[in-house]
């Protein structure tokens, strides 16, 4: 309040005074930089270089598990494709045996058939013969009854 006392009036137009404050606050920021922070960060990055241990050992773990990872999938990949190949390879020898089994039928339908047809022709040559001696027989029967009968 009392600082408030001695000032006139409060400046909303910024003047000399800020760029002034800007440099004050770039110039203490390269400074810490050049005596604080430089050494800090010297001292970081040898303890992160000289560590070798945990730090470097984890990286090593981390790359080894990435490599046996893209090597799983690699091995999944290839057995999921042997796979299919054989599903495949199953499905066209099945598919193959199965029309050669329906050729196969089919010849033999086909050779059965035929061989019904020529029975069933003989049968109908041997009813045919049948009939004409038949139809013989009973003329000569009708012919001699009517010889007699006459």
């Amino acid at each position: 309040m009392v600082l408030l006392a001695f000032a006139e009036t409060i400046q909303l137009v910024p003047d000399l005074t800020m760029f002034i404050h800007i440099a004050l606050i770039l110039g203490m920021i390269w400074l810490l930089n050049r005596t604080f922070f430089k050494p800090i960060n010297q001292v970081l990055d040898a303890r992160e270089r000289n560590k070798g241990g945990r730090g470097g050992e984890a990286e090593k773990i981390l790359k080894d598990v990435a490599m046996k990872e893209s090597a799983y999938n690699a091995a999944l990949l290839e057995a999921r494709n042997e796979g299919y190949e054989l599903i495949e390879k199953e499905r066209a020898e099945a598919v193959e045996k199965k029309n050669s089994d329906v050729a196969a039928i089919k010849s033999e339908v086909a050779d059965y058939l035929e061989k019904e047809m020529a029975d069933l022709e003989k049968q109908t040559a041997d009813a045919e013969e049948e009939i004409k001696v038949e139809a013989e027989k009973m003329a000569d029967k009708i012919s001699a009854n009517i010889l007699r009968a006459a």
